[in-house]
């Protein structure tokens, strides 16, 4: 080779380091930037925060945009947008969906994405002008790469033809520092979160308590990329297969249960042969149930309803990332959520003690009715594997009451009785799903008179007016229960699916007169309310015990005399008597006198304990025994779900 060919080829290669480098910082340097904002935007209280959440990120991203020094140099600025573009897209769908869920994204939930476009409005009222901050960059670099990459692809069409010596080189150059890129990023990645998870969040990605837990050590990149690692090895790689040491320690728990599934004996079939009408409220929480605004009650008929009604004043929902979904499953089957994602999309060929299936197996005709897209969250599917005779869903109902998401309460309930009247034998399981309330709580004027002043045009307002309305409407359906002659044969069970999602506490301090103290802001994010009326008003009144959706299923089935403790459920009895606990998805839980609160890193010692009689926080070693059933709850709930091991702990017939 010539000096002056020599010269010439290291003054490419020199140039074609200074611009690559210059890229490659860029495009780290931009994202970076980008998932700071990120946490600075979503605020997500309890998380450590120090350098190691840079050096998690920058390792994330050293990897995801590594490769691209392999590429020849004309091609790496097209790599940098399409990276670019992608990447800020995923950070800024987790960025709306975590405003609505407070979670991120997942490859279950990303099996749901055909649900996305259904959410319309919701997800519209969830972007914020200011949001534009994540594609600023956009306008700058997009216009840049694209012009780089035609100077690079013409100047290559120019240049004469090199040795092929001077080409391997080149080669050898990309892979070289493609590699190394590589290395340095998993090394960045590998070794913050190995010191983490070995020191205070140990068992942290073992116990997964709490996606954004994992996010809070992983960065957000590094959660995806474990997100897909962990859903590849339970779904494509795992032993499904369950031991037997497994096999006895979920039965025995189960046997052992079992006493807490009884209510009283002299409830026991006391109510045999009646119909039962189950409605799951949308969003309903439980701090509106006997609360004014304006000298007006917010829920005027279910008020009216409690006073020969039992209400469940302490009633918790269990629901997880699946949300109205969940509430469904915790009712029907008495187990709890998965961890990410929704049981009724990853598990819905699976064997349950469904509620709606026992019942016909009893001589009941099962329905199901939701005025909405019959193919959401997997219904069509979910509810005929439930043992539901049939399911009404939006198509099988005429809009004439457009309103939110779909068809108003109102005559959604009318409809839905016109078809249990004409078609459903008695006695009947109808279980139905209302939906005007649901986020984001939009209300045309003409459909409530409520007065929500000073919250007028609020979230918080309209939710109250959309809570109003419900009320309204189940006031109607009893009307017509009774006008058909069904209200004394029938049993009415009324609770919330889930919390509304708002999360301002001014708004609530100002309403209830009182400042809202960390344990208020709990409870009411998780309480909604259980409203139950037996044919003859018996058993009512107020029950201060702590109690959950899944207690709903074993207490139906008592009193229509149908034994529940043949059933694998881990909810209890409404009436039992015993120690009761209440678990929710997240690993909190309460038995009346105490409510833990694990920490988000999910090491027991770094969690909240609550004295329920005081509501002051106390040293946590007294809610060991909460935590540790908890746990073991979550973990036999688990089993039972996704090794579908039902069939193999009933006895064989």
């Amino acid at each position: 080779m010539s000096s002056s060919s020599f010269r010439f080829s290291t003054l490419k290669m020199s140039r074609w380091m200074t611009v690559s480098g210059i890229a490659f910082i860029l495009f780290l340097g931009v994202m970076l930037w980008k998932c700071i904002i990120l946490n600075e935007t979503l605020a997500i209280p309890n998380m450590a925060t120090d350098s190691s959440d840079i050096y998690v990120t920058l390792g994330a991203l050293f990897i995801l945009g590594g490769w691209t020094w392999w590429l020849p140099r004309h091609w790496r600025p097209i790599a940098f947008i399409v990276l670019n573009v992608l990447l800020t897209l995923l950070l800024f769908s987790d960025l709306v969906y975590y405003r609505y869920f407070q979670d991120f994204i997942t490859v279950p939930v990303l099996m749901q994405a055909g649900q996305v476009s259904a959410l319309g409005g919701s997800i519209l009222s969830l972007i914020f002008w200011g949001d534009i901050v994540y594609f600023i960059d956009w306008f700058i670099l997009i216009p840049f790469h694209i012009i780089q990459f035609r100077l690079m692809k013409q100047e290559r069409k120019e240049k004469q033809q090199y040795s092929i010596k001077n080409k391997k080189n080149i080669i050898w150059m990309r892979l070289s520092i493609g590699t190394l890129t590589l290395v340095i990023g998993s090394i960045m990645l590998y070794m913050p979160v190995q010191k983490t998870t070995s020191t205070w969040a140990k068992g942290l990605l073992a116990s997964n308590w709490w996606n954004p837990a994992v996010y809070n050590i992983t960065g957000l990149y590094g959660f995806h990329g474990y997100d897909i690692y962990r859903y590849a090895k339970e779904n494509w790689f795992a032993d499904k297969s369950i031991t037997e040491e497994e096999k006895q320690q979920a039965k025995q728990w189960f046997d052992n249960h079992a006493p807490m599934l009884k209510g009283p004996s002299s409830t026991f079939g006391k109510y045999k042969g009646s119909n039962v009408i189950v409605i799951q409220a949308e969003a309903f929480e439980n701090f509106v149930i006997n609360q004014t605004i304006n000298g007006q009650e917010i829920t005027p008929n279910l008020n009216a309803l409690l006073k020969d009604s039992m209400y469940m004043n302490r009633f918790f929902h269990q629901t997880g990332q699946g949300r109205t979904s969940d509430a469904d499953l915790a009712v029907q089957t008495s187990l709890h959520p998965l961890p990410t994602g929704s049981v009724f999309i990853r598990y819905p060929d699976h064997t349950y003690d469904a509620l709606p299936g026992v019942l016909k197996e009893n001589g009941y005709s099962t329905g199901a009715f939701h005025a909405y897209e019959g193919s959401f969250w997997n219904r069509y599917v979910m509810y005929e594997k439930f043992g539901y005779d049939y399911f009404m869903s939006k198509k099988d109902y005429q809009m004439d009451e457009p309103l939110g998401w779909s068809l108003g309460d109102r005559s959604f309930f009318k409809q839905s009785v016109e078809r249990i009247a004409a078609e459903q034998k008695q006695p009947f399981y109808s279980f139905m799903i209302g939906l005007t309330s649901h986020h984001p709580y939009t209300m045309p004027d003409t459909y409530t008179a409520l007065n929500v002043a000073p919250f007028d045009k609020t979230i918080f307002g309209e939710y109250l007016r959309s809570i109003h309305y419900v009320d309204a409407a189940v006031g109607s359906l009893i009307e017509d229960l009774k006008k058909r002659g069904l209200w004394d044969n029938t049993i009415l069970m009324f609770y919330g699916d889930h919390d509304n999602s708002i999360l301002e506490r001014e708004p609530l301090a100002q309403l209830l007169g009182h400042e809202i103290s960390d344990l208020d802001m709990l409870e009411m994010k998780n309480q909604v309310p259980l409203i139950v009326h037996l044919p003859d008003g018996a058993e009512a009144g107020v029950y201060n015990q702590v109690t959950g959706q899944m207690d709903i299923a074993p207490t139906l089935l008592h009193w229509l005399g149908i034994d529940p403790t043949s059933k694998f459920y881990m909810g209890s009895n409404l009436q039992a008597e015993g120690e009761r606990l209440v678990v929710l998805r997240t690993g909190a839980a309460t038995n009346g006198d105490l409510f833990f609160v694990p920490s988000a890193d999910g090491v027991f010692q770094n969690g909240k304990c609550y004295d329920y009689k005081t509501r002051e926080l106390i040293d946590v070693e007294p809610c060991k025994p909460l935590h540790d059933e908890a746990k073991l709850r979550l973990k036999l709930s688990d089993l039972v779900i996704t090794r579908n091991v039902i069939p193999q702990l009933r006895p064989a017939s």
